[in-house]
């Protein structure tokens, strides 16, 4: 790694090469209005794209209800203004796919836009990409008010027997058992998961082992899934894309880059029901076998809404993740904003991180997390004295620098939850401003150094350590470090 890794730039990731033919999918049929599926019509446009040699195929204003679309190399899909492509939430229109999703290999409904293995592929224009969403997914009654889950509820779907969480349908809601039984008993086969078809939820965009990808313009919005999931992909350039999510949505991650080389994210809005811009690598054992890092990833000038984390690092990071550039970010309302999070078992080394000039307002939890303890919840509370033997499944955190942060707003200013056995390392943060209930909350970790921290907190003392090692406070005012 660069030795000053404050002062790297990136190379600007290669832009895809598309030669300039027009291909408009009415000229096959397609038919505007959303009375009929144009999948078809939108599908032989592409094809016959990809047999000329590439091009641009062109989504004209309207509303165009169609099933899922299979990509190909040297293609641009672009959606005009004005566009709204609605893809149709009917289970049975989506075969199953070896895929990946949450770190693990497995069965999953093709996404509705779908490619594996492409070279130079864009998708541009200023329409709408929808997912229908709410026909595949679940809704916990505790993110809905009384009037609102008596609506869902009205609306058809099943309860679960708790009266908990409500399912488009039956099947969707037995699938999460019946594909449990089926992993458990070491199942593979495609037509063995093909009744939990409705269960196996797609995320909106999908790209598999793809090179030269570049994301200008659309809006990608209710996603049955995680919303855009690019994997084991190169040179990815991802701007002036605005991706909603109901805030509610299960699993409704905004941007999920998983073992992907050389990517920006610029320019962009997110407002989502997971986290929001995610940097993944797998998943335990099957992730530190692949043994595929997320690196040299450059995000700046983006700003997220609601979301369980602004720019997020995990939990699934068994293969790594290195050489992270995050600036110019703004974040309102999110529950965390700059989260850090992983586990035991996971594996995998995560440094030369660099995060600066970032603003935030309204964070529900923590301005900033590290969470070594991530158990599926949304804030980072809960940790264990416990010391586990050092292996392949511990995963460590080190190398990263935090400068220029301020938030206006939250419950914690800064919590850092290291594991006893693997203490989170070289941490320096630079000019810090918060204001919060808490300040900084600091459970083992060694080499921190806190430089230029103002805090204006409810709670005193503002700064608290607990079996930390090389604690460094200067130019802070009158703050400091109270054992605990």
């Amino acid at each position: 790694m660069c030795s000053n890794p404050e002062t790297t730039a990136y190379p600007v990731p290669e832009l895809p090469r598309i030669p300039e033919r027009t291909f408009v999918i009415t000229d096959y049929g397609a038919e505007e209005g959303g009375l009929t599926l144009c999948t078809s019509a939108i599908q032989a446009a592409l094809d016959a794209c990809a047999a000329m040699g590439g091009g641009k195929v062109v989504i004209p204003t309207g509303i165009w209800r169609t099933g899922p679309l299979t990509l190909h190399s040297r293609i641009n899909l672009s959606v005009d203004k004005g566009a709204l492509v609605q893809f149709d939430p009917d289970h049975t229109l989506y075969p199953l796919l070896s895929s990946h999703y949450e770190g693990n290999a497995g069965w999953r409904c093709q996404a509705p836009l779908d490619g594996e293995g492409l070279s130079d592929v864009a998708i541009t224009g200023e329409g709408i990409f929808d997912g229908s969403g709410e026909g595949w997914r679940p809704v916990k009654r505790f993110k809905m008010t009384e009037k609102q889950w008596n609506h869902l509820i009205e609306s058809g779907g099943v309860l679960d027997p708790q009266g908990e969480v409500w399912w488009p349908s039956r099947e969707a809601m037995e699938g999460e058992g019946y594909c449990r039984k089926l992993w458990d008993n070491g199942e593979t086969s495609m037509e063995a998961f093909l009744p939990a078809r409705a269960y196996l939820r797609p995320t909106l965009l999908s790209l598999r082992n793809c090179r030269r990808v570049l994301l200008d313009g659309p809006t990608f919005q209710n996603s049955p899934a995680w919303c855009l999931h690019p994997m084991g992909c190169e040179q990815i350039t991802v701007q002036n894309v605005q991706v909603r999510n109901p805030w509610y949505s299960q699993n409704g991650d905004g941007l999920d880059l998983e073992s992907c080389t050389h990517a920006l994210v610029e320019n962009s809005s997110f407002d989502v029901g997971d986290d929001a811009i995610c940097l993944k690598s797998g998943k335990d054992e099957e992730g530190r076998k692949r043994g595929m890092p997320c690196q040299y990833i450059t995000i700046r000038n983006c700003k997220v809404y609601h979301g369980h984390g602004g720019v997020v690092i995990g939990s699934e990071m068994s293969g790594g993740v290195h050489a992270v550039r995050v600036s110019d970010c703004l974040f309102i309302g999110t529950d965390i904003g700059l989260r850090f999070k992983s586990t035991r078992g996971r594996g995998g080394v995560v440094e030369d991180i660099v995060m600066e000039n970032i603003n935030m307002t309204g964070i529900i939890h923590e301005a900033v997390s590290f969470h070594m303890f991530y158990a599926g919840v949304e804030g980072s509370e809960g940790y264990d004295e416990q010391v586990f033997s050092v292996t392949e499944e511990t995963p460590q955190f080190r190398k990263i620098t935090l400068k220029n942060i301020v938030c206006h707003g939250a419950a914690t200013a800064l919590l850092v939850n290291g594991l006893p056995e693997m203490l989170l390392a070289d941490l320096t943060i630079e000019k810090f401003h918060a204001v919060s209930e808490r300040g900084i909350v600091l459970r083992h970790a060694t080499g921190l150094t806190l430089d230029r921290i103002r805090l204006q907190t409810a709670e005193i003392p503002e700064i608290t350590a607990h079996r930390c090692s090389q604690l460094t406070l200067t130019h802070s005012g009158d703050l400091t470090i109270t054992e605990k």
